[in-house]
Order: C-alpha cells, then sequence, then structure tokens
C-alpha cells in the first residue's frame, strides 16, 4: 500500500522552479520521492531502497544545526535561490570548491561543469587571493578544494597553494583526472612542496572499457602512474569513482581492492553514484543507485570484508547525502571495521569533519623507522605508533549528490560543500551545479 512518509521542497526538472514534494512508499518496498509542477507535470524519483524501518534508523544520529558565519544574504526568493549562504542555512560550511579554470585536457561524457564548452578562462591570481580572504573572512579556514575543469592545466597551481598557505588555510585537495601527475616528472613533488596534502583522483573502475564510455578514452595505465608518483612524492591519494548504473557497478569491489593492494598510498576511497547534472549522456530518468545498493554492492564484491551494517550516514551534513566507514589492515592483510560513528566523517559539526578530513587523506607527514616485521603494538615512540596506526587505515565513503530528479531542500539547507563564486558567495555544490532537462544551470554561469 502506498504511504506518504513525510513532504519537503524540491525543483522542477524541466524549469527548476521551486515546488512541493513528497517521500513515499511505494508497494515495491521502496521509497520515491513525488512532485507535481502545475506546469510541466508529476515526476517521480527511486531515493530509497529497503524497507521503512532501514530508513529511519539511517536518520539516527546527532541533528547538529550551526549558523553561517556572517552570512551575506537573508531568504528572499526562498531555498534555493537566495545562496550565498543565507540565514537558513544550518552548516557554516567544511569543504570549500575553488575552480581555478574551466579549461581541461578531456571531454567526458560525463561532467558536472561542462567543462571544456566554453571559450577557455581562468580566475587571476589576484581574484583567487579575494575569494580567500572572503572565506576567511566568513568561517575559514576550511578545507580546500581545488577545482576545475582540471586544475593542473594551470601552471601557477603551486603558487596559488601557497598563497592559500600564507593565507591561514592548512589542508588543500586537488581535484583531478591525474594525467598530468602521470606524464611530468617532479610534478607531484613539486605540489607536495608547495602544499598540497592530497590527491582526490578520479579513478572510475580497474578496466579501460569503463573509462571509455565515462571519460571517452582509455585512462587505467596513466591514474595507476599518477598514484606511484604521488606516492613516491609522500602525496595521499583518495580514489573518487563514479557508479554508473549498468557501467561499473560491478567492479566496486575491485576498486575497493585496488585501494587495499596500494595502501597506505591510497588514504580513502570515495564512491560518487552519478548524478545527472551538468554534461551528462546517460538517461537521468533510469535506474538510481541508493545509498543501501551502494552499501549492498560493497558488503558482495568484498565477500563481507565491508559489511553494510560497518556504515553509518552523516552527521554534520543530512545523512541521507552520504554513507562512511573505516577499516584497520592488519599484518595478514584482514580488514577490521573500526568503531561506527553515527556520521559521515566520524564528526558531528563542520570543525570535526573538516580536521577529520585533513586527519585521514593527508600523504604521511614524516617518516619514522618501523619493525621490518613486528605487530603495531610493537611500534616505539607515539608519533610512531599513531603514524602506523594511520597508515594502516583506510577511509570507505560516499556522497549521493542531487539533481533536479531527487533534489530535497532539507538536505541542502545542511550542505557543508561549497562552490566558492564571486558573484554569490558560498554555494553549496548540489544548487550551484543544479541543470534542468536542457542543461541550463540554476547559479553557473
Amino acid at each position: 500500500m502506498r504511504r506518504v512518509i513525510n513532504r519537503t521542497q524540491s525543483v522542477c526538472p524541466v524549469c527548476l522552479k521551486t515546488i512541493k514534494a513528497e517521500r513515499i512508499m511505494d508497494t515495491d518496498h521502496k521509497i520515491y520521492m513525488q512532485k507535481q509542477c502545475q506546469e510541466h507535470g508529476s515526476f517521480r524519483t527511486l531515493i530509497w531502497e529497503g524497507d521503512l524501518a532501514s530508513y529511519y534508523r539511517w536518520n539516527q544520529q546527532n541533528e547538529h544545526q550551526e549558523s553561517p558565519v556572517n552570512p551575506e544574504k537573508t531568504e528572499k526568493h526562498g531555498c534555493p535561490n537566495d545562496c550565498g549562504m543565507c540565514t537558513e542555512h544550518l552548516s557554516k560550511g567544511c569543504c570549500m570548491l575553488l575552480e581555478l579554470t574551466n579549461r581541461c585536457n578531456l571531454q567526458c561524457p560525463v561532467c558536472f561543469a561542462s567543462a571544456g564548452e566554453n571559450p577557455p578562462s581562468d580566475l587571476s591570481l589576484e581574484e583567487i587571493g579575494r575569494q580567500f580572504d572572503f572565506l576567511m573572512n566568513h568561517g575559514g579556514p576550511f578545507n580546500i578544494q581545488l577545482s576545475g575543469g582540471e586544475p593542473t592545466m594551470r601552471d601557477d597551481l603551486p603558487a596559488i597553494i601557497q598563497m592559500g598557505r600564507e593565507k591561514g588555510f592548512t589542508f588543500f585537495q586537488l581535484n583531478t583526472n591525474g594525467i598530468r601527475l602521470a606524464e611530468e616528472e617532479g610534478y607531484a613533488a613539486e605540489l607536495k612542496e608547495a602544499g598540497l596534502n592530497t590527491v582526490f583522483l578520479q579513478f572510475d573502475g580497474v578496466t579501460d572499457e569503463v573509462y571509455q564510455i565515462l571519460r571517452g578514452r582509455p585512462l587505467l595505465e596513466q591514474k595507476q602512474r599518477a598514484i606511484r608518483n604521488c606516492g613516491e612524492a609522500g602525496l595521499g591519494v583518495v580514489l573518487v569513482p563514479v557508479i554508473a548504473p549498468g557501467v561499473n557497478e560491478n567492479q566496486v569491489g575491485d576498486i575497493l581492492k585496488f585501494a587495499m593492494d596500494r595502501m597506505p598510498e591510497i588514504r580513502g576511497v570515495h564512491f560518487q553514484p552519478i548524478s545527472y547534472f551538468g554534461r551528462c549522456s546517460l538517461d537521468a530518468e533510469g535506474d538510481r543507485i541508493t545509498i543501501p545498493r551502494m552499501l549492498r554492492l560493497i558488503e558482495a564484491q568484498t565477500d563481507g570484508q565491508m559489511k553494510a551494517g560497518d556504515f553509518a550516514g552523516g552527521g554534520a551534513e543530512n545523512p541521507y547525502c552520504s554513507f562512511h566507514a573505516s577499516y584497520m589492515k592488519g599484518d595478514s592483510g584482514a580488514l577490521r571495521a573500526l568503531k561506527k560513528k553515527s556520521t559521515c566523517c566520524c564528526c558531528t559539526s563542520s570543525d570535526d569533519s573538516r580536521e577529520f578530513v585533513a586527519r585521514q587523506w593527508s600523504g604521511q607527514e614524516e617518516r619514522y623507522e618501523m619493525p621490518a616485521d613486528g605487530p603495531l603494538s610493537d611500534t616505539s615512540g607515539l608519533d610512531a605508533f599513531l603514524e602506523e596506526a594511520r597508515k594502516r587505515t583506510l577511509a570507505v565513503s560516499g556522497m549521493i549528490f542531487q539533481d533536479a530528479y531527487n533534489f530535497d531542500l532539507d538536505r541542502v539547507r545542511r550542505c557543508y560543500i561549497c562552490e566558492l563564486d564571486a558573484e554569490y558567495g558560498m554555494v553549496p555544490f548540489c544548487a550551484y551545479n543544479l541543470t534542468n532537462r536542457k542543461g541550463e544551470y540554476l547559479y553557473r554561469k
């Protein structure tokens, strides 16, 4: 029997007008978002696979709320049209994306930023400095994600990182396809020297067929070289697979095994089930990958080494945005799930989340002499012990980004991953990249 669980607000996928929406449990024991635009009709999108009890259990965490620092805007037109952030937002933010360029050395069939479609454009160093200053005056220092386009297209990337360090930011993450890191000798070491902590590496699978579909060309060998070069430079690497129905769902376990075999160079795997915004060649109204489905794939394809019950949802963000677990790798190679926390990043506030990400995803800061064959308890010195424990820990997480079909204002108001825009300020990632059926953006130029 169809049952309305609760109500929220969403947008029309055709005109992006804010409209009412219901979350419903249908007769197939799945939960959908149902909404209707007076002009463009009704829409229904899968948001949860599992019974109502599992849906409610996922929400059993601390409903932590924060106010943005010195919010620039009051609500005038209503969410999601007043971001920057407005006073209705319930998080001050954790991770800030700075899009340094719209240039890219790929033309991916799937790209939230639709990179490479417009005339080449780079932010000036002066504008980047102003953005750093804006962030420091509005709750900083945040974790900085250097993005694009492809940020390594800029030859002054090390100078940008150094400038951010001088302004007081302590964690820098590079969102990249890894091509330049693979092909240019010494480039990873140069970025490390400038102050880069982590490489957030696009990594969609372990066969070139996957890259041909999602990225337009075979890339596996270059991904492997990029990881080796980052490891030699002391940069932490987080694999970021976009998981698409019918494309690479069957490689979830292989990606995790690839990561486990390359610890500690690889610090984590951060899955991103595909969202249908920007330039996306896949069917937005077709199959959807939900959190329960991702967790089932992880458990089945790791032969139960990683169990669905090991994972929890977000605490700093909305719980239905994310999942997270951490695993310790023993001397035998076996995995042990660390104590589950009821948050995505083992935290209940944006500050806690920022610190967790910086600690877990960064590369090794110092070289400690460890016993060649002794267990973890044999390490000498507290610093060496903690570093060895961190080296043996793999974070496995995921983020369910929103598009115009599953857009939920209850989730957006707690978003802590924002895009920085000179005109609007700090805009939640899913709002900034929201597009209608024609690919027209709500915020992005």
